[in-house]
């Protein structure tokens, strides 16, 4: 899972984005045989709590295909809805939630509140959104100004004042490692990687517009086709624009932007934290990247008064301020005015927001119809007014009581790992110490902030006329915010997702947790649930969110989330033997006709579902007190923890979908995520796997990490 985010995005936690293709896999390439179902599973399932017996495909052996085991009934009969690219758990939790928020979005409106106030705001920004008519007749008005500037740009340093306006605030890279901006660069606020104190700034590469440089320079068929149909939509979008030499337009706009996927830096390196360890004065700027003006562009972003930042990818930098110094002005003039054309397109009139859908939605990711109007504005009003909106949901909806239950869990989770720490023979007492210091020190946090640390929204100005201001008034106020951070020290109690948010979060640099309210319920978790269930489900999330402190990229920060090499030599070299194991394994995954998983891309994510799994796998034993596991519905114990987690990753993807999350994320498609159960022993004694089924793996080719 993501450390970091899902429906919207991934990283490196656990992500929303955990849709599955409409191909299962390669461990299924021809239709399963028949098989007998496991002796003890029974056919009628209890509706909304705990396992779904009637989603059991029994035709598929579970040791051939677990996922399809676990979900294929389900599978064969889930229709994908017209306005979204995937179907699954994620899914119909993200949608139940919404529903909550549009409640509270309709009661701001109803009580008539005082202007000035969260509740204000939050029915003005949803009025506005709603208000088409207004759009039409604002037409580009709402970004004439910035469109203007850039139409002035005559000189480098003109350019360089436009490209540092326009920086944002972006993801974050340690737990978003699929970070993605079509600013040139992005910046990040958060405490130095070797100084845990105080708050720097972090600068990362950007500059496109499709999900990845992989969808530029990728020699794939499929994606030379995505091309073709970007071309026409840049001059598409030009053209309705107003736009003179629309199509000439366009092919500055793409051919400079090819040029800087060449210059950027492959996902896999910009995973590498030691790589991103680059603190860099004023100076350093000027002497290791030239060709851009760079007192101009720190000025104009309000970075001047910085006397270091932290230089993600270096090489990256040095080449992409050699586009700016040398490509021609007018294709930047054209880039740019394309950019703000397509970043605002969603809140323009139909004309522009069609087409931004027709390529945006349709040919990425294959969504063949745009969601109902009401509900994209839920979304974008939750998502602008996060901390307003998630304080009257969590008043609503998550309980004191659903809150203590999960931090027990939680507690029982940590627990079990550290008893799996006390049983590593590879490990040496000087790394099982550190370890054992750093899971003792691990803060999490469940639900919501703590009493003073919601954000306030009293700066933010938001009309009830005027969606787009109100979108960029949005990106400002969060710009400003993360500006005011700086130098200022770290404040660890801080969130970093909203209460509503469908997901979980590791975050390595504070050496915390976050598990937001949204996701803390069915079917991941149910206070009614049986316990196998509960452990196999949202057991599995919380362990995975614990294991990404110490995955490939966790486990080179310490317990003050210091970047610190606490390892022995030995013990490093163990690691990085298992988890290249881990990435062969991977490797290995077709998601679709020539399209395989990146192992080494996926691997704090795989790692994180291997050591999660394993711990939930034994804190649910613990719950047990040594007493045997009831047999409910014909199913063990065992069985049931294993469907759980089979089931947590139901989900069903469109092809175009699938073809982006492989080239832009850092997860493996969920049908993959669910087969982790084959390097647990536990899962073959559950359901009888035996030597000659496609998922068997003899016992010295189970990955073991933590």
């Amino acid at each position: 899972m993501p450390r970091t985010s899902l429906l919207l995005a991934a990283a490196i936690t656990l992500s929303l984005g955990a849709c599955s293709s409409s191909s299962p896999g390669n461990h299924q390439a021809e239709p399963p045989a028949a098989a007998s179902a496991p002796k003890a599973v029974a056919a009628v399932a209890k509706p909304d709590i705990g396992i779904d017996l009637t989603g059991i495909d029994h035709a598929v052996k579970p040791g051939d295909n677990f996922f399809m085991y676990a979900n294929g009934t389900w599978y064969q009969h889930a229709k994908i809805p017209a306005d979204r690219s995937s179907i699954g758990n994620f899914l119909s939790i993200y949608e139940r939630t919404q529903k909550r928020i549009a409640k509270i979005v309709q009661n701001a409106a109803d009580s008539h509140p005082a202007a000035g106030t969260d509740a204000a705001r939050i029915a003005d920004f949803y009025a506005a959104y709603m208000n088409t008519s207004a759009i039409e007749k604002l037409g580009l008005q709402p970004i004439q100004t910035e469109l203007d500037a850039i139409a002035r740009v005559h000189t480098r340093r003109q350019l360089a004042h436009v490209l540092g306006s326009r920086l944002r605030q972006d993801e974050d890279p340690v737990n978003n490692t699929d970070f993605h901006t079509d600013h040139l660069f992005g910046l990040f606020v958060a405490q130095g990687l070797t100084d845990p104190s105080h708050n720097i700034a972090y600068l990362l590469q950007g500059g496109l517009t499709l999900p990845s440089r992989n969808y530029y320079l990728s020699k794939d068929k499929a994606m030379a086709r995505v091309r073709d149909q970007y071309k026409a939509y840049i001059a598409a979008l030009l053209k309705q624009a107003g736009t003179p030499h629309a199509q000439a337009e366009a092919r500055r706009v793409f051919d400079l932007e090819m040029k800087i996927a060449r210059a950027q830096e492959s996902l896999v390196d910009s995973q590498d934290v030691h790589k991103a360890n680059n603190l860099w004065t004023p100076s350093d700027f000027r002497r290791k990247a030239p060709g851009l003006d760079w007192p101009t562009y720190f000025k104009a972003a309000g970075l001047a008064g910085q006397k270091v930042i932290d230089v993600w990818q270096p090489a990256a930098f040095a080449r992409l301020s050699r586009l700016v110094a040398r490509e021609p002005l007018a294709d930047w003039r054209a880039l740019l005015r394309f950019h703000t054309l397509d970043d605002a397109a969603p809140l323009l009139p139909s004309a522009f927001a069609n087409l931004h859908f027709g390529f945006h939605g349709k040919v990425l990711s294959g969504v063949p119809q745009q969601q109902p109007r009401a509900k994209r504005a839920i979304a974008a009003t939750s998502s602008a007014l996060g901390d307003a909106v998630g304080k009257i949901y969590v008043k609503q909806y998550f309980p004191p009581e659903a809150k203590k239950q999960v931090e027990a869990l939680v507690h029982n989770l940590i627990a079990a790992f550290g008893s799996r720490l006390d049983t590593l023979s590879w490990m040496t007492p000087q790394t099982r110490a550190k370890a054992r210091e750093k899971l003792s020190t691990l803060k999490v946090f469940v639900g919501y902030p703590d009493p003073g640390h919601w954000r306030s929204y009293a700066d933010l100005k938001v009309s009830a006329g005027n969606p787009l201001a109100n979108a960029i008034a949005v990106s400002k106020f969060n710009y400003e915010y993360a500006l005011s951070k700086l130098g200022k020290p770290v404040d660890r109690a801080d969130w970093w997702m909203t209460p509503q948010t469908v997901n979980a979060l590791n975050l390595p640099l504070e050496n915390a947790l976050n598990f937001p309210a949204a996701i803390l319920q069915p079917p991941f978790f149910d206070p009614k649930a049986d316990p196998a269930h509960n452990y196999g489900a949202i057991g599995a999330i919380i362990g995975h969110e614990i294991s990404h402190s110490f995955d490939n990229m966790g486990s080179q920060f310490d317990a003050e989330g210091r970047l610190h090499n606490w390892w022995t030599p030995a013990d490093a070299k163990h690691f990085q033997a298992a988890t290249h194991k881990l990435v062969e394994q991977y490797d290995t995954y077709e998601a679709l006709p020539g399209l395989y998983v990146n192992g080494q891309q996926t691997l704090g994510e795989n790692i994180a579902d291997l050591s999660g799994l394993t711990a939930a796998y034994i804190a649910y034993h613990q719950s047990l007190g040594g007493k045997p596991a009831p047999v409910i519905d014909g199913l063990t114990g065992d069985q049931r923890f294993f469907l759980s987690f089979g089931q947590a990753w139901r989900s069903k993807m469109r092809e175009a979908a699938l073809r982006q999350r492989i080239n832009t994320d850092v997860h493996a498609p969920p049908q993959f995520r669910a087969e982790t159960v084959r390097n647990l022993d536990a899962w073959y004694k559950a359901f009888d796997v035996t030597p000659g089924e496609k998922l068997y793996l003899k016992p010295d080719q189970r990955v073991q990490i933590w």
